[in-house]
């Protein structure tokens, strides 16, 4: 393992290569507000936050990322365009694998600018390639927003298009969801036996939990909606699986998904902006013709991604997770702003695994 000296010296270089290319450097507190930022991160940052409590300040937990809390800081100051750079420690449990550390550093580069969002998504996937040198690595990258457009597009109730768009990082959840919602898997039996039932609250039952009778009978009453709703077409299914399985390099993935929005006009948009970013990407130098695109990836890293997304991966290693990452995260702002919003994107450089695997470790 590299020499904690040896990964402090590459977080300061890493920031000073983001410094050069335009970047503020600046610092945010270990110690966060747990309260508010927690269910900004999703399911899998929130099981393995190190959360404690202060008798003053309420739940604290140690700083899991700087994305969230830069963004805090920039709305703070208002929403004008703005380049930020950061170097420091943050903190995870690995309780499924204990190899990997539970603190370590972080660089990062993030972008906030109101204009061309494709200039903005190549310009920080190509600082971040850049900063990486000549390791030698595979780049994959995605695009959360034509999923959830995808979604938005479905024919049937804006409920079950709300519970589709809160799973779409938790792939598993979001198929049983869509099976369910689509009639191709069965009501669970006590559901079945609950809805059944002319009046469930008539028995008597004492109150059990956080929930009030008014708000258990808001749910019964949204679950007999859902059941007398009619399912999602064979048709608009097989469209969002094929979407899913698209994983071409650029130039064929659009090509497929231009296809696919033949069928469903909803993505057209989004498609136009995939377009857009591929020939920023290109301008910018980057070889497009070899760069993977995968309509899935994504949705099991930052829940804050809502657009673009990438990652650089050590070739035969599956068990190190991304030297780099980033992406998109426009209605993070939006939620920090106080009614204020800037379009966003950034990516974070791990260097402990980048001086780890340049040593052939």
């Amino acid at each position: 393992m590299p020499l904690k000296s040896e990964i402090r010296a590459r977080a300061s270089a890493l920031r000073d290569v983001f410094a050069n290319a335009g970047a503020l450097p600046v610092e945010t507190d270990i110690l966060q507000p747990a309260e508010v930022l927690l269910d900004l991160y999703g399911e899998d940052i929130r099981a393995r936050a190190y959360v404690t409590s202060d008798a003053l300040r309420g739940e604290q937990m140690l700083r899991p990322d700087f994305t969230v809390p830069v963004v805090q800081m920039h709305m703070k100051g208002g929403a004008e365009p703005a380049r930020y750079t950061y170097a420091g420690e943050v903190f995870r449990r690995q309780e499924d694998d204990p190899a990997r550390a539970n603190e370590y550093m972080q660089v990062g580069f993030e972008l906030f600018a109101r204009d061309n969002a494709a200039a903005a998504d190549a310009e920080v996937f190509a600082t971040i390639q850049a900063a990486l040198g000549d390791v030698h690595l595979r780049a994959a990258t995605g695009d959360i927003g034509i999923l959830t457009a995808a979604v938005r597009g479905l024919d049937t109730t804006e409920r079950r298009k709300r519970a589709l768009l809160r799973h779409v990082w938790r792939p598993r959840r979001f198929r049983a969801l869509l099976d369910r919602f689509a009639g191709r898997s069965p009501m669970p039996p006590s559901r079945a036996a609950l809805l059944a039932d002319a009046d469930p609250l008539a028995h008597g039952f004492p109150d059990i939990g956080m929930r009030g009778q008014a708000e258990v009978a808001a749910r019964i009453e949204a679950l007999r909606e859902d059941a007398g709703a009619p399912p999602i077409s064979a048709r608009e299914v097989d469209l969002i699986d094929a979407l899913l399985n698209v994983r071409e390099t650029l130039p064929f993935a659009l090509e497929h998904i231009r296809d696919l929005a033949v069928d469903m006009p909803a993505i057209t948009e989004a498609t136009f902006r995939l377009q857009e970013r591929i020939a920023a990407l290109q301008a910018r130098g980057i070889d497009v013709a070899r760069l993977e695109f995968e309509a899935s990836y994504g949705r099991t890293s930052m829940e804050y991604y809502d657009g673009f997304v990438f990652g650089f991966y050590v070739p035969g290693r599956p068990d190190l997770p991304p030297l780099a990452s980033g992406g998109r995260y426009d209605a993070l702002t939006r939620v920090l702003g106080q009614g204020r919003e800037i379009p966003a994107v950034g990516g974070v450089i791990r260097p402990g695994l980048l001086v780890q695997v340049e040593a052939g470790a």
